[in-house]
């Protein structure tokens, strides 16, 4: 008997990240997915086991991607404010690019949606741990001052990937006032204002002030 096609577990995923965020852990079903992946319902339990398998496997394919990239930009050979700026780009895109999806991950562990729990409770020490670890090397080589660990990661948190947040939230609600709309994506959103702000939080902390 042939075995099902190797493909259908991505389109399956695919599918999953399409509509999770609308529906979250508790909305989306077995046989939605399955609808939207063009697949048979049960090809859902054959590559994955359970619904709650599948979830876990959506979440950390989209945050693995992330973090693998993450670790060779802070592992590489260049100075470590330069490191620095680029781990903190990398989660500011995955940020900005899967902002629905983050935003359902914690309003379903909020809700206690056990499988978005244990995943923000696996993961968010992988990435923050990464970030801390930079910082660590830039105030042991002299570029940052020793400041309270906290205080520096939430300053950070707050120049760069807030506005992230904000500007999405806005968004999804349409309360972006219509003579900012064209300025969020260049101001807020782009590559370009994420280095921005970038450049502007690590010359703050490099500050001391």
């Amino acid at each position: 008997m042939p075995r099902p096609s190797q493909d259908q577990d991505q389109a399956l995923l695919a599918a999953g990240a399409a509509l999770y965020p609308g529906l979250g852990c508790a909305g989306l079903s077995v046989r939605r997915v399955a609808e939207a992946a063009g697949v048979n319902p049960a090809m859902v339990h054959y590559h994955f086991g359970s619904k709650d398998a599948f979830l876990r496997a959506l979440l950390q394919q989209h945050y693995e991607a992330m973090f693998s990239a993450l670790q060779l930009t802070s592992q590489g050979e260049a100075d470590v404010m330069e490191r620095l700026a680029a781990a903190l780009l990398g989660v500011a895109r995955f940020v900005r690019e899967h902002r629905p999806l983050i935003a359902r991950v914690w309003a379903d562990a909020q809700a206690g949606e056990a499988v978005a729990q244990d995943f923000l409770r696996a993961n968010a020490p992988r990435h923050l741990g990464v970030l801390m670890a930079l910082l660590q090397q830039a105030e042991a080589q002299g570029r940052l001052p020793r400041q309270p660990v906290l205080t520096r990661f939430s300053f950070l948190m707050g120049a760069v990937v807030a506005p992230l947040l904000l500007a999405g939230g806005m968004q999804a609600i349409d309360a972006v006032p219509p003579a900012l709309r064209a300025a969020v994506d260049a101001e807020m959103l782009s590559d370009a204002a994420l280095e921005r702000r970038i450049e502007w939080a690590l010359l703050g902390l490099a500050s001391g002030v």
